[in-house]
Parts: structure tokens; C-alpha cells; sequence
């Protein structure tokens, strides 16, 4: 609901500028479809390799859920869907369309990203205690970073929304991961998750997705044209 709310209020202020919610890539629903498609595929597999790493490094198998159901299911992917459509198109929409027209792309997205980390120090309630603030603020503030990137590249809120979504729904309705507790798989042990001790929990919590972030900016940077357009397309480098 808050989803269709945004866009609405970014379509009536982009009409008072006699522009349309193409600018924020709603159009060419083809391409549009295969950037999402391939942001959550990315995403989803990066989970994956994540939450089996950390299986592998533990000794602790995932374990089919009894009590998960179609409803439980149901549930899980409304939850996960309107929080990242609030906030892909509250971050990556509307205003950042603006910021990347007044500020250019490079400081547009920094800003974007500093502001999705700090967004997360409300969200996540973790005032006073500077070192999990500095954890969740590079974490949180780097992923703003690759899908403010995603967007001033591709101008469209797609693949920003695939990327987001395809980490969100696979950690947390798959691997159980979210504020929403046990979904398909749990820990064999009854934990809530799994957790790597020492530099194998760092490298697979922390090194790892930001490694995630960094290899699909540099392949947004250097590879992928600035729209969906065939004319884009065609002069992008190869």
C-alpha cells in the first residue's frame, strides 16, 4: 500500500514538471523484467552461497520447517515485498532521481547511500553503541550504494528493487533470516540462525557481501549502459 502511495505521489510531482514515471523507468517492461530478474537471481545466489558456507563452516544443516505452510509463506513474502518497494522507491526513486539532476550521479549516490545507512540506525533501533552503528551503517550503507548505483545507471527503479528483494526474500523466507522468525528452512540445532565464530564469521557475514556489493559495482560501472534503451545498448562498451 505504501508502495502504491509513493508512486503516486512521485507521479503527480513529476507531472507538475510535465514529466512521466518513465524517467524513474517505468517503461520498456521487457528490459525493465530481465534487470529485475537478474538483480534477484544475483542476489538470491549470493544468499545461497552465504547461508551454505556458513552450514559447511559450523556443521550445522538446514532443516525443512514443520510448521511452514502456504499461509506462513503468504505472509512472509508481503512483509519482504512492501519493505523493500518503501524503501527502493522512498531511496532509489523520486528523490534520487532529483539529487542525480542537481548534485550528478557520483554525489548523488554517495549521499543516497549515507542516507539508507543511517536510515537503518532508526530502523534497526541501535542507538549507543558506536561500534554496531559503524557495523550496520557500512553494511546497510554500502548496499544503498550499489542499488543508487543500479538505478542512476539503468534509470529504473528494476533492478534496485531485484537486487534488494532477491537478498531480502531468499535470507529471510528461505534461510529464516528476518524479523518474522522461522520460515522454510531452520537450523538443525533450533537456533534462530546460523552463526560462523571468529574470521569465518567475518569473511561470510561481513567480507562477503560487501565483496557482493563491490563486484556489481564495478560491473555497473564498467559494463552496463546508462538506460534500457537500444540506443543505450548499442554504444555501451563491450
Amino acid at each position: 500500500m505504501i508502495g502504491l502511495l509513493l508512486i503516486a505521489a512521485s507521479w503527480l510531482l513529476l507531472r507538475l514538471e510535465g514529466k512521466r514515471l518513465a524517467v524513474l523507468g517505468f517503461n520498456a517492461p521487457a528490459v525493465r523484467l530481465r534487470q529485475f530478474a537478474a538483480g534477484f537471481a544475483v542476489a538470491g545466489a549470493v544468499v545461497v552461497l552465504q547461508q551454505l558456507a556458513l552450514s559447511w563452516t559450523t556443521g550445522i544443516a538446514w532443516v525443512h520447517n514443520e510448521d511452514f505452510s502456504f499461509a506462513l509463506a503468504r505472509e512472509h513474502l508481503r512483509w519482504n515485498t512492501n519493505s523493500v518497494l518503501y524503501e527502493e522507491l522512498l531511496f532509489r526513486g523520486y528523490l534520487l532521481y532529483q539529487a542525480i539532476r542537481w548534485l550528478g550521479i557520483r554525489r548523488a549516490v554517495l549521499l543516497d547511500a549515507a542516507a539508507f545507512g543511517i536510515y537503518h540506525w532508526f530502523s534497526y533501533g541501535i542507538f549507543g553503541n558506536p561500534v554496531v552503528m559503524g557495523y550496520v551503517f557500512l553494511l546497510t550503507g554500502s548496499f544503498g550504494l550499489m542499488t543508487a548505483l543500479a538505478f542512476a545507471r539503468t534509470k529504473s527503479v528494476a533492478a534496485p528493487i531485484g537486487l534488494h528483494l532477491g537478498w531480502n526474500v531468499v535470507s529471510q523466507v528461505v534461510f529464516s533470516s528476518g524479523p518474522l522468525g522461522a520460515a522454510w528452512l531452520v537450523p538443525a540445532n533450533g537456533a534462530a540462525h546460523i552463526e560462523a565464530p571468529g574470521l569465518f564469521g567475518l569473511l561470510l557475514s561481513f567480507v562477503l557481501p560487501l565483496l557482493f556489493v563491490l563486484g556489481v559495482c564495478l560491473y555497473l560501472q564498467r559494463g552496463h549502459p546508462r538506460d534500457g534503451s537500444r540506443a543505450a545498448m548499442a554504444t555501451a562498451p563491450a
